[in-house]
């Protein structure tokens, strides 16, 4: 499933690009589409097909398109920050001119936008290993 039209409405609100002329439709909604999350019923967004080498993933039909879009306006601002990272303080003819104070700003709209990601789940698959019986995780090593 595809980010909609609102998402993508509130993603350039929320990164305060209005126009289309830095970040088109798409480019958000591919901002919007890289973070996934597991919908309100449990379901993953894909699934692994472990038959192919390397594996595959696979997309759950059954999955509701659900997106943190708070990650994807971090991400933006971050990209945005780094475009401008270049830009540094000077004086000239009496007047002081910083322009780094546009990078820190950039940079704490990311920040405040990933502090208020959405927690990601993982699943763990628990794999037994063969430890020998005698073996005690903490104990001090004995140098031969």
């Amino acid at each position: 499933m595809t980010a909609t039209a609102a998402m993508i409405a509130q993603v350039r609100r929320m990164t305060n690009e209005t126009t289309a002329t830095i970040y088109e439709d798409a480019d958000i909604q591919a901002y919007i589409e890289a973070h996934p999350l597991i919908d309100e019923r449990g379901e993953q967004p894909y699934s692994w097909d472990t038959s192919t080498e390397p594996p595959t993933e696979e997309a759950n039909d059954d999955w509701i398109a659900t997106y943190c879009l708070h990650s994807a306006a971090a991400a933006i601002w971050e990209e945005r920050a780094g475009v401008i990272a270049d830009e540094f303080d000077f004086g000239a003819d009496g007047g002081s001119f910083t322009r780094s104070q546009k990078y820190q700003q950039y940079m704490a709209q990311a920040r405040w936008h990933q502090s208020r990601r959405s927690a990601k789940t993982v699943r763990l698959i628990r794999q037994t290993r063969s430890i020998p019986s005698d073996w005690i995780g903490n104990l001090a090593e004995v140098d031969d």
